[in-house]
């Protein structure tokens, strides 16, 4: 089924999620603080649902984290046999028969597609990140173009430990920006960055102190928003495919991107 509406304030509650849309601005919040902010399937779905539906007139989405920590990752009641209230438990799927796997694959699918809407040309994503951001919270902040961290944020892929791989888009946005090398030792220790190391890993953008966060955060959304929709949105696509093009394919690709900026402003000026 299509979704055309936003998730209401109960499915989003239930999903452990509040969302504020604003003009141009939406804030995705974590909102399980009992459970340090840990995420099931149920999180990652409606997320999905978030992205499909926001309203075109979005620019900038900040997700964050209620209270102390942004998020401690999976809920490990996942995969227990009774699993989550109100979700199916991720065992029910398992097995090495086709039709097992493959409901598995569409499981892991939908999940996945909570985090990668998060880096569509048209928007900029902003992770606030205070306290633990732990596996999938971890891959959470780097779903996002940018990352804003409090002086006491602590990241962590920590699936490794728990006998799983991270396998909520997490992966190739680490080794494109720490390489291989780097992402092979953080994932296989499972070690914790402190905020000093990821700024020093470019897995942060901006550190600050714990009462500064929110006030940075303002500050780059109205620094972002100042730009162009059309230019920032033609500038991000640009930049996305930049890692995967030769030089060559690349400036094809500004000259025609160019073009069409400069026909649309020929069009505005021509009332």
């Amino acid at each position: 089924m299509v979704e055309t509406a936003l998730p209401s304030k109960d499915d989003l509650a239930a999903a452990g999620l509040r969302l504020e849309v604003e003009d141009a601005v939406a804030k995705i919040t974590l909102s399980r603080p009992e459970r340090r902010n840990a995420m099931t399937g149920r999180t990652w779905t409606t997320l999905a649902h978030v992205g499909h539906t926001l309203p075109p007139s979005v620019r900038i989405v900040v997700v964050d984290g209620e209270g102390s920590t942004f998020s401690s990752g999976i809920d490990l009641a996942m995969f227990s046999p009774e699993g989550v209230e109100g979700e199916t438990s991720v065992l029910q799927n398992i097995g090495d028969d086709a039709e097992s796997r493959s409901a598995l694959d569409a499981t892991i699918a939908g999940y996945q597609e909570g985090f990668l809407w998060l880096r569509r040309p048209d928007i900029v994503s902003i992770a606030a990140v205070r306290g633990h951001a732990i596996g999938a919270g971890f891959q959470l902040a780097l779903a996002c173009d940018l990352r804003v961290l409090a002086d006491d944020a602590q990241l962590c892929m920590k699936e490794p430990a728990l006998g799983l791989v991270p396998d909520l888009t997490g992966t190739k946005p680490l080794v494109d920006i720490v390489g291989v090398s780097r992402a092979i030792e953080l994932c296989l220790t499972t070690r914790t960055v402190g905020a000093a190391e990821a700024r020093e890993l470019r897995l942060a953008e901006l550190v600050v102190g714990g009462s500064e966060l929110d006030s940075a955060v303002r500050d780059l959304v109205s620094a972002l928003l100042a730009t162009s929709t059309e230019a920032a949105a033609a500038t991000k696509e640009l930049l996305l495919q930049a890692p995967h093009n030769s030089l060559e394919e690349q400036i094809v690709a500004e000259r025609r991107a160019q073009a069409d900026r400069l026909n649309a402003l020929a069009r505005q000026l021509g009332g």
